[in-house]
């Protein structure tokens, strides 16, 4: 029986500015953490805690993906998720993945819920990068508590609005039977599809199966959202309430989550401003977290 959470606690919040890399192309995801937390920051400093952690090792990563992949990423002789091979990314990475480890270990030692300002995993594949992710830092973790003996089961509740392809390939390639595996995207393709109550349904039925796991890797992508370009499904109330009901219903379970996607954009002058639709999505969550487990 989960035992409930420790009150009075801030909000842990796993970042190091090593894990922020230059912009890339059309996703957000290399520059998302710092801005992230810059937010944060300003909106309710008092309300977080930064928390300092160690980058996942070249082996932990190449336990959920090929060596040689892996070594090519970080040595520079092969391509990341971006389509580049910017050593400032490669450097990044093991700073992307440690966050969510990081996170996830102290959840789970600690009874917490806590989050990894991160995101660019789900797309990645045992061989190879895609689709803006590079090393998928979901496998990356789960590999690694299984191995440490902190975990029986892992729970992926991936909110984002894509289908976490490379999460997939890469159970079914290490043949993992201990994941519990919902993708949204695997399910919702318009608003349409997720309408009359089939999205609750289904989040009601995800976390049925997440309850009996040791610790939940919740992916709280802003891109479900209906103005996002990639998504567009749910309103800002909506996607509030898909954060409450995953708090509330989860309980007790260790609970970590993260940023994944988020695409809008608007007129501004720095990066802030341009991303403050997206800014305000991820705001929410944490005034949410802040709200029920502070």
């Amino acid at each position: 029986m989960h035992q409930p959470f420790e009150e009075g606690i801030s909000m842990k919040v796993f970042y190091r500015k090593e894990q922020t890399a230059p912009a890339q192309r059309a996703s957000p995801s290399a520059h998302k953490p710092r801005l992230v937390v810059e937010d944060w920051k300003a909106h309710f400093a008092e309300s977080i805690e930064l928390c300092s952690f160690e980058p996942a090792t070249q082996e932990q990563i190449a336990r959920a993906h090929l060596p040689d992949f892996v070594k090519g990423v970080l040595g520079g002789s092969v391509a990341n998720g971006f389509g580049n091979r910017d050593p400032a990314v490669a450097a990044s990475m093991p700073f992307t993945s440690g966050s969510l480890l990081a996170a996830a270990e102290y959840a789970v030692l600690h009874r917490q819920a806590v989050c990894s300002p991160t995101s660019g995993f789900h797309h990645a594949c045992y061989s190879g990068a895609g689709g803006y992710c590079t090393f998928n830092g979901l496998m990356v973790t789960a590999l690694a508590l299984k191995d440490a003996g902190l975990v029986d089961r892992v729970a992926i509740l991936d909110c984002d609005a894509h289908y976490g392809d490379g999460t997939d390939s890469i159970i079914r390639t290490l043949g993992i039977g201990w994941i519990e595996h919902h993708t949204q995207g695997n399910t919702f393709w318009n608003a349409e599809s997720a309408a009359n109550g089939a999205y609750e349904r289904w989040l009601d039925a995800a976390l049925a199966k997440c309850r009996g796991c040791d610790v939940v890797l919740y992916q709280a992508g802003a891109d479900p959202h209906t103005d996002d370009p990639l998504g567009g499904i749910l309103t800002t109330a909506q996607m509030q309430t898909r954060d409450r009901t995953v708090f509330q219903q989860l309980g007790a379970v260790p609970l970590v989550w993260n940023l994944a996607g988020g695409y809008q954009v608007v007129q501004g002058d720095t990066d802030a401003q341009r991303m403050e639709p997206v800014l305000a999505l991820h705001r929410q969550t944490a005034r949410l977290h802040v709200e029920m487990f502070g």
